[in-house]
């Protein structure tokens, strides 16, 4: 079973990688590291999360007691919304890199489509709850993108949170100098993103699940909303291969080709999530869980759903 997945620029992205959102500043720093040490080679982190100091921290100690090199490691960040001026995606970038010790990024995304105001929130919101937004264009932050390659600072760029006509509007961009490699969305059996997830793969653009094990941690949630962990078919289907309810979760995504990258602090936990490619779900099972699709987002960025660019409007 492959452990990676090639991106457009011909580079191997692993299939599973640790997520850091809502990591706290205090743990993630051993969180990597545990990630490390159980075989993770693709950590994914973005400046809005507010920990890329300690992300870095641990990195940089794995790489230091020689467990990795640099170039084993698959680093992923994020492009916050108020900096999608096109003359603040490199400050923007190098603070990302200063704060992770690192000289480059094996990817750096887009994380929304939507410019907010620039300043130190980072989400301005006015007196009504929405988004205070700027007036950029994700164009122009896409040609601030790319001179992050042409400038070394970043193999590849992608986007996050962008839907099939954002998209297309990248690819036909006059000028488009570099294809997105990655599109990184919210994605899970109660929001399978069928038809996203085969356009963005009909374009070679590959697909990274945020979320997959439904955000049980997000700080929105609702005692009514539905929980994938606990979901007794999913729990049936784990109790069959001698599995956890989590590790389904992240298998169901491997085998559709989609990169995903589970977030724990737990370093037991953490090795679960990574033993994923010992046993196989069949096609019946994977019918199944795909069966369980109900457009339900953990992650609907309310605040923004008055933006020129709010992605979830579409169909997808």
């Amino acid at each position: 079973m492959a452990t990676t997945v090639k991106l457009n620029t011909g580079a191997q992205m692993p299939i599973v990688g640790l997520g850091t959102w809502k990591s706290p500043p205090g743990k993630v720093t051993e969180a990597v590291k545990a990630a490390i040490t159980a075989g993770y080679r693709h950590i994914d982190g973005a400046y809005v999360y507010q920990n890329e100091t300690e992300v870095g921290e641990g990195v940089d100690a794995m790489i230091k007691a020689g467990v990795v090199k640099r170039e084993d490691l698959f680093i992923v960040s994020k492009l916050w919304c108020t900096f999608h001026a096109k003359s603040v995606v490199r400050q923007a970038c190098e603070k990302t890199l200063s704060d992770l010790k690192l000289d480059y990024l094996d990817l750096y995304l887009v994380h929304w489509p939507m410019g907010l105001k620039p300043g130190s929130e980072l989400i301005p919101l006015n007196d009504a709850g929405e988004t205070i937004n700027d007036d950029t264009n994700f164009l122009d932050t896409w040609e601030g993108m790319e001179e992050l390659v042409d400038a070394g600072l970043v193999k590849a760029i992608g986007i996050s949170n962008f839907n099939k006509a954002q998209i297309e509007a990248i690819l036909n961009k006059p000028g488009l100098k570099y294809k997105p490699a990655n599109n990184q969305v919210e994605c899970h059996p109660y929001l399978t993103q069928e038809k996203l997830i085969n356009y963005c793969h009909s374009q070679g653009i590959s697909v990274t699940a945020y979320s997959p094990l439904g955000s049980p941690d997000r700080p929105w949630a609702k005692p009514d909303d539905p929980s994938l962990l606990e979901n007794s078919d999913i729990k049936a289907i784990a109790e069959k291969y001698k599995k956890t309810p989590a590790q389904v979760l992240i298998r169901f995504h491997v085998q559709r080709n989609v990169i995903v990258i589970p977030k724990s602090v737990t370093p037991q936990r953490i090795q679960e999530n990574f033993q994923v490619f010992d046993f196989e779900l069949n096609d019946e099972e994977m019918k199944t869980i795909l069966g369980f699709n109900r457009n339900w987002r953990a992650c609907p960025m309310q605040w923004g759903i008055k933006h020129k660019d709010y992605p979830f409007n579409d169909e997808f």
